[in-house]
Formats: C-alpha cells, structure tokens, sequence
C-alpha cells in the first residue's frame, strides 16, 4: 500500500521490472493477472476507457523525455493542462511558463526541443508532468540527465509536490 503524499523509490538492477511497474502502475500497460488497484480502481481487467481515465490523473517522467519537438516548451507544458477539463478557463500558458520558470527554464520557454540541452528537455518533460498537480507522479529515472543543481531542483519540487498537493510518487 502506498498512501496519498507518500515518495516510493524502487531499485534493482536492470532489467528487473521496474519500468515495467510503473507503466503498470500509471495505465500504460494492462495488468492481467493478480490484482492492482490504483486510485480505488482495480486495473486487472479494467478496458482501455477506464485506462485514460487513470491516466488523466497520473503524471509521467521517463529517461527518454517524449517531447513534441515541433512544439516550443511553453506548448509541450500545456499539452498537460490541455487535457484536463478544470483547466480551461485558466491561462494555461502563465501556468506552463511558472512551471518552467520554477525549474530554471523561465528563459527558454519559446525554444523548441532541438534547441535545448539534454537536460534542459528533461526539465521541459519534468514541468509537463508537474504543472497539472496529477495525484500520483511516476518518475523512470527522472533525475538522469541533470546536473547534480538541477536534479537537486528537481527532487526539492516533487517533495513540495508530495507534501503541499498530497502527491504520491512513486519513481
């Protein structure tokens, strides 16, 4: 059992599941055996509809950042915040521009992915998964590609993630 605002690291050695877990864990891949219930919801036979419904309250960070590349960062942010209903009478773009701001990236919100380092693309992905509060933050070694200040940066905002929104993440 893992509780609202709780942080979870899980370690093995390679190949031993754990991404496989976590894509589990946040509706990306079907659970079909056992049981799995995330967010009072049992995954084990659950239909792709009740999938993306988990999904719009989950948040991921993966190694490979999965940005769009012919979006600048402020429209990759807010493709996250484009997808929840609550947020539409928002300025989303404020919203994704504070986000990036918060992780360093307040210069670079009108660059497009090519033009960034790799670890600015990874604060582009991390500020994407952060900006819409989701209730559960799944991290595939979201901290890799940063430098040790940025990576610092990172993991200080989810704990204030997990204690001020009650986010339970998991990485």
């Amino acid at each position: 059992d893992i509780y609202p605002g709780q942080l979870v690291i899980c370690t093995g050695p390679s190949g031993s599941g754990k991404t496989t877990l976590l894509t589990m864990l946040g509706g990306l891949r079907s659970c079909q055996d056992g049981s799995l219930n995330i967010l009072g919801e049992e995954l084990n036979g659950a239909n792709k509809e009740q999938l993306a419904k988990l999904r719009l309250n989950v948040g991921f960070i993966f190694q490979a950042h999965n940005l769009m590349m012919f979006l600048n960062a402020r429209k990759n942010v807010r493709l996250s915040l484009e997808l929840h209903d609550k947020y539409y009478e928002s300025d989303m773009d404020l919203m994704a521009e504070q986000m990036l701001d918060k992780l360093g990236l307040g210069d670079r919100v009108d660059y497009f992915p090519a033009n960034l380092s790799g670890g600015q693309r990874q604060r582009v992905a991390i500020a994407r998964a952060l900006v819409s509060r989701p209730k559960i933050l799944l991290g595939d070694e979201p901290t890799a590609a940063l430098d040790k200040e940025s990576g610092r940066t990172v993991v200080n905002l989810m704990k204030e993630l997990a204690e001020t929104e009650k986010t339970t993440i998991i990485m």
